[in-house]
């Protein structure tokens, strides 16, 4: 007697009257188009290896849409992370600061990865954001082909036009595959940028305390 796989026959019959559904693929991952796929195998030939042999044949696609979660920021404007803002603190008005944010981003001039984290912090006039948004606009910006001195200013920018705080102060510490991977090949070496706006940039004694809280 054939034992029947209901998981299996569940999964089918779940998807029999949509349209949409692709049995060659299930799980609904986006196309990656032949031109794309295209490139990725002449980059693999010519890095010196065969494309068609049996580890590298489903590479392509899979390398494409790597690459499609990897700059997911282009789809987004990420101060739109900022509109949903709150006015009612309890007359909180020191600093708001969020440390030690992980990220990752790649390198335009190489396409290697900028590993990461980093520190925001912004003195509130009347108004904040949940938390989270401030990680929010970090990913927004980190997931695009980047400098780290662009990601920096980018996200100290955003903060500041769109909340209009009294002070915004963004501080990145990051290593970079550019130079651990390829080139002088040095591990170990930590980049850092930061950029202060506001009254963390105008008064001597806000900027100690705000670098202070963040661990410099």
């Amino acid at each position: 007697m054939i034992e029947k796989d209901d998981t299996a026959m569940n999964y089918i019959s779940a998807h029999d009257h949509d349209d949409a559904f692709d049995p060659e693929n299930p799980l609904g991952k986006p196309e990656v188009p032949g031109h794309v796929q295209d490139a990725i195998r002449t980059l693999i030939a010519w890095a010196g290896d065969d494309p068609n042999r049996e580890g590298l044949l489903d590479t392509p696609k899979r390398v494409g849409r790597a690459w499609l979660e990897y700059c997911a920021g282009y789809k987004e404007d990420p101060a739109i992370h900022l509109t949903r803002q709150f006015t009612e603190v309890g007359g909180y008005d020191e600093i708001v600061l969020l440390k030690n944010i992980p990220f990752q981003s790649h390198c335009e001039h190489h396409m290697a990865p900028i590993i990461g984290k980093a520190h925001i912090a912004y003195l509130p006039k009347n108004r904040v954001v949940g938390i989270s948004k401030l990680a929010r606009v970090l990913h927004g910006y980190a997931r695009r082909l980047q400098v780290q001195e662009r990601l920096t200013a980018e996200v100290t920018d955003c903060i500041w036009e769109h909340l209009d705080p009294h002070g915004v102060a963004v501080v990145i510490e990051a290593e970079h595959g550019c130079m651990t991977g390829r080139g002088v090949k040095t591990h170990g070496v930590g980049m850092i940028t930061s950029r202060i706006l506001g009254c963390f940039l105008e008064h001597d004694s806000s900027r100690k305390e705000v670098m202070s809280l963040m661990g410099y």
